[in-house]
């Protein structure tokens, strides 16, 4: 399969996006109308180097989905749905950080856009309580490295049905009036100054920290299995990116990223 460099005109509404990223490393843009899933796209790739940041943004997702099967629903037009992969690998050990980093990224995004949001662990932006938008990373390993492919999804203008979901989601039009191509350039400059960071935890964890506004945010927690969620207070990231929190009533403990979700 070529490049989208050795396939001009890929990139469809995104033409403008991409020629604004020429010179950097996430200059390749290809643009559906429909798709099941822009990650699944990706993850087709992944094997491929030559796909390093590479986007695929859609207009329309049939099957978008969010952790642990749950469905990123928005109609045709309204959202802002893609998947980049990183050009370069990841240690193994060090996936836990795409997710966050992302998130960072994507919030510089929105902000630039007149859109303040709050990160919530572990892959939510929130604009007040509601969920305006969600990472979803993919990635393929191979023994110490992987290749990963950043999904993202976000809710740019209200959409009809909108009201039946629940919780319910926030909407950048709520906001600022948000262009979409601009919105994922934007979002795509941030990857690319931001790159370096992967290879500085510490650094990524103190500003994932700030963006969800911890230690102090409280949250409700389920965790899986168990029929009642509880509440607690959020003190930080730990290394592996599990939350540390202080339940109601003093108990401190860690909120594993693969055991429990969170209640908004």
């Amino acid at each position: 399969m070529p490049t989208f460099d050795s396939a001009p005109g890929l990139a469809g509404p995104y033409a403008d996006v991409e020629r604004a990223l020429a010179g950097t490393r996430f200059r390749s843009i290809r643009y559906v109308e429909e798709t099941k899933s822009t990650n699944a796209d990706a993850a087709e790739l992944l094997g491929d180097e030559r796909f390093g940041g590479h986007t695929i943004v859609a207009e329309y997702q049939s099957q978008g989905s969010g952790r642990k099967g749950r469905r990123w629903e928005a109609a045709a037009g309204t959202a802002l749905l893609f998947s980049t992969i990183l050009p370069r690998a990841i240690a193994t050990e060090d996936l836990w950080l795409v997710p966050f980093w992302t998130a960072l990224a994507v919030r510089v995004g929105l902000r630039e856009c007149g859109v303040t949001t709050t990160l919530q662990w572990p892959n939510d932006l929130l604009l007040g309580e509601g969920k305006i938008g969600g990472v979803l990373c993919q990635s393929s390993i191979t023994g110490p490295v992987a290749r990963v492919a950043c999904g993202i999804g976000i809710n740019v203008r209200r959409w009809e049905d909108a009201a039946r979901i629940a919780p319910a989601p926030a909407f950048c039009d709520e906001t600022a009036v948000v262009d979409r191509r601009t919105l994922l350039q934007t979002i795509l400059l941030e990857f690319e100054r931001a790159l370096p960071d992967l290879d500085r935890p510490e650094k990524l964890r103190s500003a994932w920290e700030a963006a969800a506004e911890v230690p102090g945010r409280r949250y409700r927690i389920l965790p899986d299995g168990q029929a009642e969620p509880f509440d607690a207070v959020a003190q930080g990231l730990a290394p592996g990116g599990d939350l540390r929190v202080v339940r109601d009533g003093g108990r401190e403990e860690l909120v594993s990223l693969a055991d429990a979700r969170v209640l908004r």
